[in-house]
């Protein structure tokens, strides 16, 4: 309590000495018979000199700023994309800086040089065409050039990718992400918001996963359709109005998404369930998405939620993920993780996938590492992520080579990696056992699917 009232007598005090300033100030202009409009020529010769000196320290700090500090953040760009944003970007800073340092200078040395003489008379200048030409036609031309490269890249970044490239979905909900890799055919199986299950999180369309989401809505002993109708028609059981009608709406909903389900499996091509089955599933903030050097990978973006925005700050790519749209992105690696790592002398570095679009309470949560990998590494992780690390449970036609098995010893120790194939999540390794025999007998699936080409 005591320093707040020091504080505020501080205050009242410093106002009281102002306003006794100005009072002064006032006094003496009376005294020496001038205005208060008057300035003199020295007061304007000082003022001219202060600012010729502002100019310097003002400049001579802005100069030692860059040179200490420079760009602080983006860090080093690890992706063609990346590469050349930051040309860009470097071009965007030397023509603002120019345009900085230019109008500052010409600004504190007029102010110098045209101060206000005695006997001098301003000169009366109130148009002139070809000024307002110039000083239209150059910085327009100067944002046209900046406008036109930036869409140059940006449409480069969202055009097709090539035949080659890797395509890869990232699905986010609060608060995490879903990374989920293409087959052999390299497409991604389709998928349907309607078709979510608690073993279809990501809402993939095939045969069986339609089955289990029609199913699903039909019987679940909670929120099943049958079930709701039984609790409603049950004489022994008393609701409330409002519980009531809050039943009566899950269930006309639930039969709604029933009615689209069976429409959706009736309209379903059972050829396309082989697209689905072999896409490799990583999710959870335990689990890395991994990519290949030099490889092109194709990223298509949804969210289950809210708007959240996919951002690899090393990469320089950042594109939203909208719910009820995809958006997409291509990107090639041009630096290894250990690369950089030995860059940055700093051996626990690691790449990262954040979200950068405030999402909720835990969007400081949601992120996913990247690690990047050399072409011969990465196949043997990808290949390992398939089906798994143990050759016992792997198809005959599709066993892990010794110097496979080395480099996955070498990167992981004991806990190697576990299968993330679609089809075993979804069905339990046990059921999913006889289509890799029938793999090993002549399918086509192949775990190096994911591989880099």
């Amino acid at each position: 309590m005591g320093s707040k009232l020091i504080f505020l007598i501080v205050i009242v005090l410093g106002v009281v000495a102002i306003a006794q300033l100005v009072r002064l100030y006032e006094l003496s202009s009376k005294l020496r018979k001038r205005g208060e409009h008057e300035i003199s020529n020295r007061d304007n010769r000082l003022n001219a000199k202060l600012m010729l000196t502002f100019m310097f320290v003002f400049l001579g700090g802005m100069i030692y700023l860059l040179a200490k500090y420079g760009y602080t953040g983006r860090g080093i760009a690890a992706s063609e994309h990346g590469e050349r944003l930051d040309w860009l970007m470097n071009l965007n800073m030397i023509i603002i800086l120019f345009v900085f340092f230019s109008c500052n200078i010409l600004l504190f040395v007029f102010a110098y040089k045209y101060v206000k003489k005695q006997g001098a008379k301003a000169l009366y200048f109130p148009h002139s065409t070809k000024l307002e030409l110039l000083w239209t036609i150059i910085p327009a031309t100067a944002l046209l050039i900046i406008i036109v490269l930036g869409l140059i890249e940006w449409n480069n970044a969202t055009s097709k990718a090539k035949d080659d490239a890797i395509v890869v979905e990232l699905y986010s909900k609060q608060f995490d992400w879903t990374a989920r890799y293409s087959g052999k055919d390299n497409k991604l199986g389709k998928f349907d918001y309607k078709v979510t299950s608690d073993k279809n999180l990501l809402g993939i369309v095939n045969t069986e996963t339609l089955e289990y989401a029609i199913d699903k809505m039909k019987n679940d002993s909670l929120l099943g359709i049958d079930a709701i109708e039984r609790n409603l028609n049950d004489r022994t059981k008393i609701y409330s109005v409002e519980e009531r009608e809050k039943m009566l709406t899950t269930l006309h909903r639930n039969e709604e998404i029933y009615r689209l389900l069976v429409q959706l499996k009736n309209r379903h091509d059972k050829s396309l369930d082989a697209q689905s089955w072999d896409d490799i599933i990583i999710a959870g903030p335990a689990e890395k998405l991994y990519l290949c050097k030099g490889q092109e990978y194709e990223f298509n973006f949804r969210s289950k939620d809210v708007i959240h925005s996919a951002f690899f700050p090393n990469f320089r790519v950042q594109m939203n993920t909208v719910p009820g749209q995809t958006t997409r992105f291509k990107v090639t690696p041009t630096m290894t993780t250990e690369e950089m790592r030995k860059l940055k002398n700093d051996p626990k570095f690691d790449f990262s996938l954040l979200c950068n679009k405030i999402c909720g309470a835990s969007h400081y949560k949601m992120y996913m590492l990247v690690e990047v990998l050399e072409r011969e590494e990465y196949n043997a992780v990808m290949k390992a992520m398939d089906l798994g690390s143990d050759n016992a449970t792997r198809p005959a036609n599709d066993q892990l080579t010794d110097k496979e098995l080395s480099i996955l010893k070498k990167k992981f120790g004991e806990s190697l990696p576990t299968a993330h194939r679609f089809e075993i999540l979804f069905k339990g390794a046990a059921s999913a056992a006889p289509a890799n025999n029938e793999t090993a007998e002549g399918s086509t699936t192949d775990s190096s699917a994911v591989a880099a080409k």
